[in-house]
């Protein structure tokens, strides 16, 4: 029997293998922008894959995921950045704040010194070469909606969901909405080959605890993020639950799971003023 003329996945694979090995990621992999976060995630978010990003209120879920959307854009991988949280205008300012090391009361009140607006005046430059598509998650439209739009993005790679509670079209029967809404983008990622990250919240995490790090049954949402996800990060930031204890602004991005690699925690460190993550391994980038 001859074999067939087209390429087997099985060969497909082993040509990737090949080019990873010497240094080419392909089409496979898109880097965060975070070094450390990309070794974790060998190179990056994958294709196919559903990213989770979690974390309690205010612990920079949006920051974190809108500062890998600006880096993307910046190393010309198409991304498109939906939200629930900020209109477009928001989230301008928040990228400005977050590139231009900003307060955000600062830029809207014009109260920045010289030197703080050549930092915001050389961001918004790199922004007009490149940025991420923004676009707001329909109010009320449930995941299906959403779906239909990252369906019409067709030269999209990266779509990063902020977040999954705003993908509730009502409060009741909310965990069921929500869970379901993780399976289809789950299936979405796959189907479209694309990569798919979505913050959220965790309503399951009790701060009260001996040990307030997130882990994947603070997730909630009757455990699909734990089950459907490829890949789930939590951010951990102790001064939230220990203030005063000299940790101010060390945050550790717990990888809970990798379906493809390795669990721990990556380093980083938050200028909240700014909204800004920066990796301590790559601080200045």
């Amino acid at each position: 029997m001859s074999r067939p003329t087209d390429i087997s996945p099985l060969a497909r694979v082993m040509r990737r293998v090949d080019r990873a090995a010497d240094g080419d990621l392909g089409r496979d992999a898109y880097a965060t922008g975070f070094p450390s976060i990309d070794k974790w995630l060998g190179g990056g978010v994958r294709r196919g894959d559903l990213v989770v990003l979690g974390g309690d209120v205010q612990s920079g879920k949006s920051a974190l995921s809108l500062a890998m959307a600006l880096r993307m854009a910046q190393a010309e991988i198409p991304v498109i950045f939906f939200t629930s949280e900020m209109s477009h205008e928001r989230v301008m300012e928040r990228a400005l704040a977050i590139e231009g090391r900003a307060r955000v009361d600062d830029l809207r009140r014009g109260t920045i010194d010289d030197f703080t607006r050549a930092g915001v005046g050389a961001a918004a430059v790199r922004f007009r070469e490149a940025i991420p598509t923004i676009a707001a998650i329909p109010p009320g439209g449930g995941v299906e909606v959403l779906a239909a739009e990252i369906r019409r993005t067709l030269d999209a790679h990266v779509v990063i969901v902020d977040s999954l509670q705003g993908l509730a079209g009502s409060t009741r029967a909310q965990d069921e909405e929500l869970a379901a809404a993780v399976r289809v983008l789950k299936a979405l990622a796959i189907e479209l080959n694309l990569s798919i990250m979505l913050t959220c919240q965790l309503p399951e995490l009790r701060s009260e605890r001996a040990d307030p790090r997130p882990v994947l049954d603070d997730f909630g949402v009757q455990g699909a993020v734990k089950q459907h996800a490829d890949v789930v990060l939590a951010i951990f930031r102790e001064e939230m639950y220990r203030p005063g204890y000299g940790v101010e602004g060390a945050t550790e991005l717990l990888v809970r799971k990798n379906r493809n690699g390795q669990v721990g925690y990556v380093d980083l460190y938050f200028y909240k003023q700014w909204m800004r993550f920066e990796d301590m391994l790559d601080p200045d980038r």
